[in-house]
């Protein structure tokens, strides 16, 4: 099969070559580099605390230390149950100095989502923190799965003294209290130790780094394995990726959740790379998130289009200045073009949109920094990564020429496969016969003269909430639960915020009367926040497949008829 790159790499509009090799690295040559280099400079801005390299480097050790005290390492699965905490820097890096493998879990996750995914990944030993949004979930869990050990830190401990008194003092409802279990372990308590630890060799590219949970291309969430050499490279290539690295101030305002694999790596990796420093909020919020930029004066902003919309909405946004902003990069939904455009006019920063997958370690294209930014589009591959389509029903064809085709990708930022699914891997890999791996991302596009991506379709049906997948399944699983429901499908419908809106359709069963509100009230109660359907539409009948089946292609076309 061709490579449809080569015709158009020399109108490659990104900084360097698109021919740029990345060597082996693992993340803990990655990170003890970068702090080495820059020692004092400040890495994190935990709502006005600094916390320099030096200082992650030495809280990333003991962690890595109290783990191996307490019987952890190599290749066990440890998990990360936790917001934009200082925390998770320490025990993120602390777990891959170890030799063992982190997993990411939502802190949106309900208690049977985070214990299957417990369970799926074989995870031992979980960090979260005090919080009432939080540790009762951790609880339960422990309880009712194989996890042995929680580690829970205190959100209080990390700010600067007068916050730490305002938050122990006005928002103690927001506080859980820590019980007394010998299964629950303080992370102050673990860190207490010199980080003295015997670090384990690492195979930059056998060796999991993380597992990513992800929906893949049906509705069944995957653990993507993702290398040590995997998030190295995708962090040294969405680095590369600006024109200006070196030569102005880096300070990025981290209000992405680092759980997401975008933000892991655009955020959290990529600034470790260039020794910047990342203005770090837990949680998204308007107006702190403008507070912040004017304080700060940060100079890039990752997001999903949602993001930006509420700060445009925001009151506050007339006032603020936004002299310092310099790029901010969209991710996770399309990006639609009269919001990059009033963004752009308010901000006067540049405002471009970019993909990835999770099973790409976050990043595979993105519109250039400086160069021609074609709206509606993904932007170019970046360098390292191929791109090309093939046949939507023959993933083993190239796409008829002139027509969409299913995008794959090869690079060095694609998982090593997913976590215990050798099933799923033969479906979502094409191998070509020179071994070269192309990952199926389900997603439907075209690639200009110029190699700028636009996606047309997808495949699978995954549902893009806010930058957060949503699997209709699931919803429809839940749906199913009541006794009036004979059919469900769940389909996502355009929502000028987040993206998109889970929308539900049933038919009920005989005898029953109820209206869609009222199962929408009882129905969302039991969702995740994304997973939340906008409505309920009860219907007659629904549009079934030659044999039989429910034709969710079919409802989409309905719905978008009008019908």
């Amino acid at each position: 099969m061709t490579d449809p790159a080569q015709a158009w790499r020399t109108a490659y509009r990104h900084p360097g070559r698109w021919e740029q090799a990345f060597p082996p690295q693992t993340m803990v040559e990655l990170f003890d580099a970068s702090a080495k280099a820059a020692g004092q400079a400040p890495l994190i801005d935990f709502l006005g605390r600094k916390y320099s390299y030096s200082e992650t480097l030495d809280g990333a050790n003991r962690v890595a230390c109290g783990l191996a005290a307490l019987g952890y390492g190599r290749g066990d699965r440890i998990g990360l149950f936790l917001p934009n905490v200082p925390h998770y820097l320490a025990a993120y890096y602390g777990i891959l100095k170890l030799g063992a493998t982190a997993v990411n879990f939502s802190p949106l996750y309900t208690v049977d989502e985070l214990a299957h995914q417990v369970a799926d990944s074989g995870t031992k030993l979980l960090f979260t923190i005090s919080a009432t949004a939080l540790l009762p979930t951790a609880l339960e869990v422990l309880d009712k799965s194989a996890l042995e050990r929680l580690i829970v830190g205190s959100v209080a401990g990390a700010l600067p003294p007068t916050k730490s008194l305002f938050y122990r003092l006005f928002r103690g409802s927001e506080v859980a209290k820590r019980p007394h279990d010998e299964r629950i372990t303080a992370f102050s308590s673990l860190i207490a130790n010199d980080g003295s630890f015997t670090a384990p060799a690492i195979d930059a590219e056998r060796d999991v780094a993380l597992i990513q949970y992800t929906g893949g291309t049906t509705g069944t969430p995957k653990g993507a394995m993702l290398t040590h050499q995997n998030l190295s490279a995708n962090a040294r290539q969405v680095a590369a990726l600006d024109p200006q690295r070196g030569k102005v101030v880096d300070r990025i305002l981290g209000v992405l959740p680092l759980f997401h694999v975008f933000a892991n790596t655009c955020v959290l990796n990529r600034t470790v790379v260039t020794g910047g420093e990342i203005v770090m909020l837990p949680r998204f919020d308007a107006a702190q998130v403008l507070a912040a930029l004017g304080r700060t004066q940060a100079t890039a902003l990752p997001g999903v289009p949602t993001m930006y919309q509420a700060l445009l909405d925001h009151p506050k946004t007339a006032t603020t200045d936004f002299s310092s902003l310099r790029v901010c990069i969209s991710g996770g939904a399309p990006l639609p073009a009269e919001l990059k455009t009033r963004f752009e006019d308010v901000t006067k920063a540049t405002l471009i949109e970019g993909y990835g997958l999770s099973e790409s370690s976050g990043v595979v294209s993105s519109n250039p920094y400086e160069e021609l930014n074609k709206s509606g589009t993904i932007g170019q591959p970046i360098q390292g990564t191929r791109v090309r389509l093939v046949d939507k029903e023959d993933p083993a064809r190239p796409a008829p020429d002139g027509e969409p085709g299913e995008i794959t990708v090869a690079g060095p930022q694609i998982m090593l496969g997913y976590w215990n699914r050798p099933d799923a891997d033969e479906k979502v890999f094409v191998i070509d016969t020179d071994g070269t791996k192309w990952l199926r991302t389900g997603d439907v596009g075209t690639i200009d003269s110029d190699g700028y991506i636009r996606i047309v379709d997808r495949l699978k049906d995954m549902i893009a909430v806010g930058g957060f997948k949503v699997f209709p399944s699931q919803i429809e699983a839940t749906l199913y639960q009541h006794p009036a429901v004979k059919e469900a499908l769940v389909i996502g419908v355009p929502d000028a915020y987040r993206g998109e809106s889970p929308r539900a359709y049933v038919t009920l069963n005989e005898g029953f009367e109820i209206s869609g509100h009222a199962l929408g009230e009882w129905l969302n109660p039991q969702l995740g926040k994304h997973e939340r359907v906008d409505q309920v539409v009860i219907r007659a009948d629904m549009p079934k497949t030659m044999i039989g089946k429910l034709d969710r292609k079919a409802l989409r076309a309905e719905v978008a008829a009008g019908k």
